[in-house]
């Protein structure tokens, strides 16, 4: 069982994910601020951080570079998962210089987005 963190502002995405990781064991947060996320993670110790890149008060980046007050950059490469739908060649290059894990949405087949958050 892991310890997830979601950070998804569209509640029907955030909250369809939060079922299907719950019924494979896990235990799983959620916020739809990447400001109240931010908060999360500081405080609460996640196995996993899955986040949107396009949140309403922030990007995803800028959850990962304020992460780095708690988690080294070796470890942010193997908490994050970032999820967008921009896979822009900026995108994927701000990604890997990360080293973080990259999911399109939409999913092109949700057994492996699933597999990918959990591994």
């Amino acid at each position: 069982m892991k310890n997830i963190l979601i950070i998804e502002d569209e509640i029907l995405i955030q909250q369809s994910l939060k079922k299907l990781l719950e019924r494979k064991g896990n235990q799983v947060a959620v916020s739809a601020s990447g400001k109240i996320a931010i908060d999360m993670i500081l405080k609460g110790d996640f196995d996993r951080i899955i986040c949107d890149l396009m949140l309403q008060d922030i990007s995803g980046f800028d959850v990962i570079e304020e992460s780095k007050k708690r988690y080294s950059l070796e470890e942010i490469g193997k908490k994050f998962v970032i999820m967008t739908a921009y896979n822009s060649p900026q995108v994927l290059s701000r990604a890997n210089s990360y080293n973080c894990k990259l999911l399109n949405k939409p999913f092109d087949n949700l057994d492996e987005a699933i597999r990918l958050m959990t591994e």
